[in-house]
């Protein structure tokens, strides 16, 4: 089981990733919404800003079951993996590794730019 602080940098290097999209790619997706990520087997939940095609202001919330526009809901080894590139995020929602509660829209915004 990765930590908490594992996880927080998991989060960390989605955000560079998101960073990184190309720039054309990242107007033509781009949407602004508040994130959650609840770590299931930590009972911890993270949040963040999704602004303009990047992840913003990611911190730990005092309350484990804080909801945001875009949920996402992940054990920390999965997080870990998946950030590091050893699990794909089609893999990892396809097998139920990874939940995410989104509207459609916003749900393939956010995957094409994974």
């Amino acid at each position: 089981m990765a930590s908490v602080e594992d996880c927080r940098l998991a989060l960390e290097r989605l955000a560079t990733r998101l960073a990184s999209v190309d720039p054309r790619v990242r107007r033509r997706h781009s949407f602004s919404r508040s994130l959650s990520c609840l770590v299931s087997d930590l009972d911890v939940t993270f949040v963040g800003q999704l602004r303009e095609g990047t992840l913003h202001d990611i911190a730990l919330s005092p309350d484990p079951r804080a909801l945001g526009k875009v949920r996402l809901t992940i054990a920390s080894d999965d997080l870990v993996a998946l950030t590091d590139g050893h699990l794909s995020f089609a893999t990892a929602w396809a097998r139920g590794r990874l939940k995410i509660d989104a509207s459609m829209m916003d749900l393939l915004k956010l995957r094409a730019m994974l």
